[in-house]
């Protein structure tokens, strides 16, 4: 299956709930929001209003105004990701599940910025349906200050040991800067997804 452009109306960014110890990691969320801003392409997020979170959400919803944020958070992290008034359209869900699968209906792709276990687990969810074929919306990784270089350097690992199909390799996009990524994202070419394959010599 390919695809010459994907047409991005909303873009979801997973990415902390905390700043970080460098401050390229808050800057990269800030540029982020100003390149979606610059492109009208509205933001999908976890709903916080601190950290990383907070600073993407911030510049889009001051750059796109109403409609142009859409956060969707379980209620029993609001305490813990919340600081003040809600940014954007904010969406309370029952649990994690419903977040995640929220934020995947509503994006027609997806960007990961630094932060913990709960963006990496986000990142691969999206990774894994896609490799599947249970979506096909283009996933990006912003690589601010060699952030994600293990975990990429792991993706070829696990290529290699035969664990990972070097054509779903390139279902993870990396990009040095919100343009270059948000490029590449709207030009993806997917692979063959495993469904896709298994009708023709089945899944191995």
């Amino acid at each position: 299956m390919s695809t010459s452009s994907y047409k991005l109306n909303r873009v979801c960014v997973f990415c902390g709930a905390n700043a970080g110890t460098r401050p390229e990691y808050l800057q990269s969320a800030d540029e982020v929001g100003q390149e979606l801003v610059k492109r009208k392409i509205g933001l999908v997020y976890g709903g916080g209003s601190v950290g990383m979170m907070g600073a993407v959400a911030q510049t889009v919803d001051s750059g796109l105004g109403e409609g142009g944020v859409v956060g969707v958070i379980p209620h029993y992290l609001m305490p813990r990701e919340m600081s003040g008034a809600p940014i954007g359209d904010l969406r309370v869900v029952h649990t994690m599940h419903h977040r995640k699968a929220q934020m995947i209906d509503l994006s027609d792709a997806f960007i990961a910025l630094p932060g913990g276990f709960g963006t990496l687990e986000e990142l691969l969810e999206v990774v894994t349906w896609n490799q599947i074929g249970l979506i096909v919306k283009p996933v990006g990784i912003l690589n601010v200050a060699g952030y994600f270089d293990h975990l990429l350097k792991f993706f070829d690992h696990a290529v290699q040991e035969g664990f990972v199909r070097e054509a779903s390799r390139t279902v993870v996009i990396e990009g040095k800067s919100p343009a270059e990524l948000l490029d590449k994202l709207a030009a993806y070419k997917p692979p063959p997804s495993l469904l896709e394959l298994a009708g023709t010599r089945g899944l191995r």
